[in-house]
């Protein structure tokens, strides 16, 4: 339908420029969620998308490209600060959505820390390079000349992500940061209802100045020919209704183009209480005030809702009892721009009339209505005043009883909104599969929630369950307080489920940055590999000082001297060799403490296995070796602060002997600092050139070697 002129659209940014369509043409409108008022026209038309794709994949690419891991981790960083900053007007906006305070704190904080989580976990998890090594090397040759390994390179197009009207802006970053991570340009399609939120929060990205040019852009409007200029360099992210995620997945592009898709989608979430959760535990409790919470935050408008709340039949009257009282002393239905209101609008008249539709449905199918109605509410409007409002999405929260647990449509129909329905299972000894069983019959779900005190019934019902579900989280009072909650998922964590719930995976940390690149298996020589990985192979050419008998070359400076300008990968120090005697072991053993019969018991020694007699300590040798490798005057190395990866391979007896090889095998500037990280490849080998000892040993040096230059 059309609206009045005066009415503004909402417009794209396309190819880095705002863009409106033509006056006249047809148009959605959007609505406040509360009064009705149309706030925007909506549309796309003769938007061209194939020019939208072409520039993320060119400029977006391209640009994006120039910076790596780090350097982008830190736009997020500066971004999520930025956004910060302007959250209180972006707050204003989403109260026109039907969101409260706290909903909208939800969406944009939200996303704003998502931001800052992955900017934190970029740069401690991922190299400051473009190129991430996957696992550990396989040796193709007996001379390891020919070796091999995997790495994950960003995928060359666009990440095209199809978002849903509940959560506008933590829906689109927590798309974005992971992909923008990953070096891909995003294209984002929000849903109209509430797209002018997510066109507001663009509006305050591009504003900053931060991201760089074709690494997002936005369509404000229908989309429906996007897939048709995608191909297998893409891919799209949606979140939305398992019937358009099926029309998607059935797109030539995807089924035979290759475009890479995942979806999260409709999911009848369950929260299970465990038998030994009686009123008056901790846990009860909590699963009250969670149950109710999920009915409420958002108007139940999330993907994550507790749809299901299955409990012992035997507590299914006092569970229907604690949430009905809950929703009472705490639930007050209105326009959230009002004081006191806790649960606001659906987003859309529209969306109300699909929830009660829904609701209708499953009272004809036996559900009993236990809580709330589906007549127009009584709610606080936003002078304060109390009335019936019709041109409001507001409905009351409605709680569903099932006589019969196995009714087809309590696990199969969602309704989208402050709506949950409680079923009950039988137990027998405290055996719970048939509580497994009834949350299986959700046919896949992003999340579960079980809540009991119980070890033995939270390994049961989790094990059941947890090839059902994406995430499950386990309640009692040990983390009752402090648990992040059923419905929020977190950027740490995986943000997706099987079967109805799409199949798909969004978030998971560093898993999700991956989601947007390629692995590839890599074969070569490690010369060949070092120098398209950044990182030093076992075999490939080094540089290395100290002792020439062990491959050292005349004149090369200990690596330890060189700060990070000078420091090459490949640089090295080798060692001559020290010899152990009983007396060293004897000695380490008195002043550490560590008596262990091998290092000090000699016919207990010689009867076991592994051990030719005494042995040294292990960490005797690795203290040995930072002897044996380490500059001891000052320079640009600044600190050692750890090892990783030590393995002990060949025992070293009395007698016997060790170097050290150090190599400095990844270098990893710190953007923000005057220092790097480098990881040095260790062996220890004995007189006769077996392998003793492997581990990476890490430290802080100097960009430039200022302190005691």
């Amino acid at each position: 339908m059309t609206t009045a002129p005066s009415i503004e659209t909402v417009p794209s940014y396309i190819q880095d420029a705002w863009w409106s369509p033509a006056d006249g043409v047809t148009a959605t409108d959007a609505r406040d969620a509360s009064t009705g008022d149309v706030l925007a026209r909506v549309s796309a038309e003769g938007l061209d998308l194939g020019a939208a794709v072409e520039h993320a994949r060119t400029v977006g690419q391209a640009e994006l490209g120039k910076l790596t891991i780090h350097e982008r981790a830190l736009k997020l960083r500066e971004l999520a600060a930025y956004l910060n900053g302007r959250r209180e007007e972006l707050y204003t906006i989403s109260a026109r959505t039907g969101a409260t305070k706290i909903d909208s704190m939800v969406d944009v904080d939200g996303g704003i820390g998502v931001l800052f989580t992955f900017s934190s976990k970029g740069r401690r998890e991922l190299p400051n390079s473009n190129v991430i090594v996957d696992g550990p090397v396989e040796v193709l040759s007996k001379d390891g000349s020919f070796i091999a390994e995997h790495i994950y390179t960003r995928i060359p197009g666009v990440a095209a992500q199809i978002n849903a009207f509940n959560f506008p802006v933590w829906g689109m970053l927590e798309k974005f940061a992971p992909a923008f991570l990953a070096g891909v340009p995003t294209i984002v399609k929000p849903a109209t209802p509430s797209g002018y939120l997510a066109e507001a929060a663009v509006r305050a990205i591009v504003e900053s100045g931060i991201l760089p040019a074709g690494s997002l852009q936005l369509i404000s409007g229908s989309a429906r020919t996007l897939l048709d200029v995608l191909d297998y360099r893409d891919m799209v992210s949606f979140t939305g209704s398992a019937a358009t995620a099926k029309t998607l997945k059935n797109h030539p592009n995807v089924v035979f183009g290759g475009v890479r898709f995942t979806a999260e989608t409709d999911s009848l979430n369950a929260a299970i209480l465990g038998p030994d959760a009686v009123p008056g535990t901790p846990e009860f409790d909590a699963f009250i005030k969670s149950v109710v919470t999920e009915m409420t935050v958002k108007a139940g408008q999330k993907c994550t809702s507790i749809r299901r709340t299955i409990v012992p039949n035997e507590l299914k009257q006092a569970v229907i009892d604690a949430i009905s009282a809950r929703i009472d002393e705490r639930v007050v239905v209105g326009d959230p721009r009002a004081e006191g209101v806790t649960m606001g609008a659906l987003a859309s008249l529209e969306q109300l009339a699909d929830v009660r539709a829904a609701v209708e449905t499953m009272i004809a199918a036996g559900g009993e209505l236990a809580y709330g109605t589906l007549d127009t509410p009584t709610v606080t409007r936003a002078d304060g005043s109390v009335a019936a409002v019709v041109e409001g999405a507001f409905m009351t929260p409605v709680l569903l009883s099932w006589a019969n647990a196995e009714a087809p449509e309590v696990h199969s129909l969602e309704a989208f909104g402050p709506v949950s329905s409680v079923i009950g299972y039988e137990t027998h000894d405290g055996d719970v599969r048939e509580a497994v069983r009834l949350a299986a019959l959700g046919a896949g779900s992003l999340v579960a929630t079980v809540c009991t005190n119980d070890p033995v019934t939270a390994r049961q019902l989790v094990t059941g369950i947890a090839a059902h579900h994406g995430r499950v989280l386990v309640l009692n009072r040990e983390d009752a307080r402090t648990s992040t909650g059923h419905g929020s998922p977190v950027p740490h964590l995986v943000h997706g489920g099987p079967g109805r719930a799409g199949g798909g995976e969004e978030l998971g940390g560093i898993r999700s940055v991956k989601h947007h690149m390629q692995r590839t298996a890599i074969q070569g020589s490690p010369n060949m590999l070092t120098a398209i990985t950044g990182v030093w192979h076992a075999g490939a050419d080094r540089v290395a000082a100290g002792s020439a008998e062990f491959g050292a070359v005349a004149g090369a400076v200990h690596p330890f001297r060189k700060s990070l300008a000078e420091l090459r990968i490949g640089d090295a120090f080798a060692s001559g060799l020290r010899q152990v005697t009983l007396e060293d072991i004897t000695a380490f053993a008195n002043s550490t403490g560590d008596t262990f019969y091998a290092h000090t018991d000699a016919v207990a020694a010689e009867k076991n296995p592994f051990f030719p007699g005494i042995v040294a300590h292990g960490y005797l040798l690795v203290s040995w070796a930072a002897g044996l490798f380490v500059e001891p005057a000052p320079g640009p190395v600044l600190a050692n602060y750890g090892l990783e990866s030590l393995r002990f391979i060949t025992p070293v007896a009395a007698g016997d002997s060790i170097r050290v090889t150090l190599t400095a095998k990844k270098i990893t500037p710190r953007v923000t600092d005057e220092y790097g990280e480098v990881c040095w490849d260790a062996i220890l080998h004995n007189q006769d050139g077996e392998i003793v000892a492997t581990y990476d040993v890490l430290t802080l040096v100097e960009k430039e070697d200022t302190l005691y230059a």
